[in-house]
């Protein structure tokens, strides 16, 4: 069986120069030789062509199959030595500086940055001093990752002053971080010495954060997979409360991305989902987003609140 994503991307990198080398080769062959079925080597092919050597698409690789045999009409083309397209290199060079000014980053890391900035603008030609009119600021996550990253890197525990939307409220906690990772936004896990719990925090909601000279010990704890939806970001418990949500055909990926109890399905190809949220006033923002392809049922007062956000979103525009 294939395995997951990352194990697919790196047996299509292989594919690639596999047929480079074989013309015309044969499906069965070449599925023997990777270890999958025909059925999983078409899919393959199927994505092949949809990849290149530049976000325009006009050097995809021109890859299909009869069903027998395997064709690739323009190896020559896309072995060519790549070029940075003056866009961008200028995109690279002003995000290569910006980078560069950040707080906290490692002195090693900035030395290693800019030498490759210099590199960079060597190759770049005219280019370069187009880029250099243009500057990026970050705002105060950036310093904020920066600071978390170095207290990963040094093992130091972090001072933090954190707004919680949920509870409206700013609180002074420590914690020992673990990981940074974007789903979205970006995000901390650490252990919070408040809560004596792993925690998740988002960047942009920190208010203040100092870097310690406590050293970081959180405790042995297995990592959670994150694009599994029943132990990533959003976590929920049996005693959370329950809430049930409507949705029309084009509100049906809430299923595909809530974790929920049940699914009913309704006429019309309408769903009723339950699902249990740890704080139900979040679930607002999801009946917004809906908009006519949903509604909160229950609880009564959560869906009462989200008709009256509704509301006054719709108030400016005289709706």
């Amino acid at each position: 069986m294939a395995g997951n994503a990352i194990d697919q991307t790196r047996r299509m990198l292989s594919l690639v120069t596999y047929l480079r080398e074989r013309p015309g080769a044969r499906v069965a062959e070449v599925a023997r030789a990777f270890g999958i079925s025909e059925d999983e080597l078409i899919a393959d092919l199927d994505v092949l062509p949809l990849c290149g050597t530049s976000f325009r698409g006009g050097d995809l690789l021109d890859i299909d199959t009869d069903g027998e045999r395997i064709w690739w009409h323009n190896p020559d083309d896309v072995a060519e030595p790549l070029r940075l397209a003056a866009d961008e290199a200028t995109a690279l060079l002003v995000a290569a500086r910006a980078v560069a000014t950040l707080p906290g980053l490692r002195e090693s890391d900035r030395e290693a940055l800019l030498r490759a900035t210099a590199k960079l603008e060597a190759a770049a030609g005219e280019v370069a001093g187009a880029s250099s009119r243009l500057s990026v600021t970050f705002e105060s996550e950036g310093g904020v990752f920066a600071d978390v990253d170095r207290a990963i890197s040094e093992r130091r525990r972090l001072w933090l002053r954190y707004y919680s939307p949920a509870r409206d409220e700013v609180t002074e906690r420590e914690v020992d971080p673990i990981r940074l990772f974007a789903v979205g936004h970006t995000y901390m896990e650490a252990w919070c010495r408040l809560s004596e719990a792993r925690r998740t925090f988002r960047l942009d909601r920190v208010v203040e954060i100092k870097l310690l000279d406590e050293a970081s010990d959180p405790p042995p704890i297995e990592l959670r997979d994150l694009s599994d939806p029943s132990t990533g970001l959003v976590q929920t418990g049996a005693e959370d409360p329950e809430v049930v949500v409507e949705v029309g055909p084009g509100g049906r990926w809430v299923a595909e991305y809530y974790p929920h109890d049940s699914a009913e399905e309704l006429p019309d190809g309408a769903l009723r989902i339950t699902l249990r949220a740890p704080d139900p006033g979040s679930l607002r923002r999801l009946a917004l987003r809906l908009g006519k392809d949903g509604r909160i049922v229950a609880p009564q007062g959560l869906a009462d609140s989200a008709r009256e956000a509704a509301r006054q979103a719709l108030a400016p525009y005289g709706e």
